[in-house]
């Protein structure tokens, strides 16, 4: 929970401040500029999970990782708290490098919690998840209310507050862990430590030297460098799956609906992850921050995807239990949440269609996108991770899993360059191409449900 309050509650800041003018706080980046930081750090978090996931098994276990991970990100929320640009880069890196270590591995100490056959899992993992949108609930009404109202660092270190609170939970709490992600799954040996000791100095050296100015790399080329890394990275991991010798043919034609699933779900999260970016911008800019006689700061609109979740997940679950047989397949679910996406979109046009003769519109046009939004993450993600785990080949079960979220970086990276054509282009033609291209996915997708079911087999 608190991890995510964290993380939630700098997310609802960070394209505010960094666009802000100087005068009132800000940075004063231009949208180009701050949208591609934005989706840049985004898709680190994500990304960073791969590495800390294998610092976990290879050196110190989950439990530690988790423990080191909540430090560095507390130490870059304080970071932010001290207003200058050295420590705001400083901090968004010390952030992307802790959620690496604690994010994939707290869910780790959760599973070593419960025997595969202890009945009490599910349970666990559904007070786990309630928890991380308890998080990315509350994170916007307390961390986005100083940030607007008092100043954007009061903002950034109340999220560190949060975080350190977790951490002193969580020292005080171990023993009721047992021995649960305490070792390294499959310890380094010493040639492998020294090379990973190297590998880290090397990266830290780097970083505090382009922080100097020593290297000569603007935050926008940087962001650039990272999309060529991230989209080939992918495409020649799936070129590895595709072209190697040691599938069946029941596993490749699987392996083939998981690269249709993963470009589906690129597509998704390219839009929905623009709730903190595009979506922020427009509310701040764009909508009223008056409900019923009350006022309140822009950064509240990012609290209602996670209040939508934690109200509508349970309808959903028993939505599929109750259709039963007629149960609609996976790509079909993908399809309605490309749909929901798109629609979203649909809505916001019309809303800057409004807005565009200068006066700011109801707050309802975006409770209706994040809804709409919300009941199509609900019918793709929770689906999407299940799926992955039933098509994935059993000895590449992790890796395929790490590719899932893979998928959500790519979607946060694109997203934010996106996010970076607002007031570049006239709003209404904006949402109406992101609604367009999510709406057409979505038919698309419905079109091929059929075909990629039979590549499935016997998955739903």
């Amino acid at each position: 929970m608190w991890e995510r309050f964290s993380y939630y509650g700098m997310r609802a800041l960070l394209i505010l401040f960094m666009t802000a003018p100087a005068a009132s706080g800000g940075l004063g980046f231009d949208t180009a500029v701050a949208g591609a930081i934005y989706g840049l750090y985004t898709s680190s978090v994500y990304m960073a999970c791969l590495p800390g996931g294998w610092i976990a098994d290879r050196f110190v276990g989950a439990r530690r990782a988790v423990l080191y991970g909540g430090i560095l990100i507390a130490t870059g929320h304080f970071s932010m708290a001290i207003p200058s640009l050295a420590t705001f880069y400083l901090g968004l890196a010390l952030i992307v490098t802790g959620t690496g270590l604690l994010k994939g591995n707290v869910a780790v100490v959760v599973g070593h919690l419960y025997s595969r056959a202890d009945q009490r899992r599910d349970a666990g993992f559904s007070i786990f998840y309630m928890g991380i949108n308890l998080g990315a609930f509350i994170a916007p009404l307390i961390c986005g209310y100083l940030g607007q109202r008092v100043s954007w660092h009061v903002g950034f270190g109340a999220a560190g507050v949060g975080m350190t609170a977790g951490l002193i939970q969580y020292v005080l709490g171990a023993r009721t862990l047992g021995d649960a992600g305490m070792q390294p799954a499959q310890p380094a040996d010493a040639r492998m430590r020294r090379w990973t000791l190297v590998a880290a100095v090397a990266i830290v050296l780097a970083g505090a030297a382009t922080a100097a100015g020593l290297i000569p790399v603007t935050a926008k080329q940087l962001a650039d460098a990272a999309g060529v890394v991230l989209l080939g990275g992918a495409a020649a991991f799936f070129a590895w799956l595709f072209f190697s010798s040691r599938w069946g043919p029941a596993e490749r034609r699987r392996l083939y609906a998981i690269a249709i699933l993963f470009l589906a779900a690129c597509l998704f999260w390219s839009q929905f992850k623009q709730a903190g970016s595009t979506l922020n911008l427009f509310g701040d800019r764009a909508t009223r921050t008056e409900l019923f006689g009350w006022s309140f700061p822009s950064s509240y609109y990012q609290a209602l995807q996670p209040l939508f979740i934690i109200t509508f997940a349970p309808v959903f679950a028993w939505l599929w239990i109750r259709l039963g047989r007629q149960e609609p397949s996976s790509p079909t679910k993908f399809s309605f949440g490309l749909l929901c996406a798109g629609a979203g979109f649909a809505v916001l046009a019309v809303a800057a269609t409004v807005a565009a003769s200068g006066v700011k519109v109801s707050p309802w046009w975006l409770v209706v996108t994040y809804l709409l939004h919300t009941f199509g993450e609900l019918s793709l993600s929770p689906v999407g991770m299940s799926a992955m785990t039933k098509l994935a080949p059993a000895r590449i079960g992790g890796l395929i899993m790490g590719v899932w979220y893979l998928s959500i970086a790519i979607g946060n990276f694109t997203g934010g360059r996106i996010s970076s054509l607002y007031g570049t282009m006239p709003l209404p033609i904006l949402f109406r191409s992101i609604a367009l291209f999510g709406i057409g996915a979505a038919i698309v997708m419905f079109l091929l449900a059929r075909p990629i079911k039979r590549l499935m087999g016997d998955v739903n």
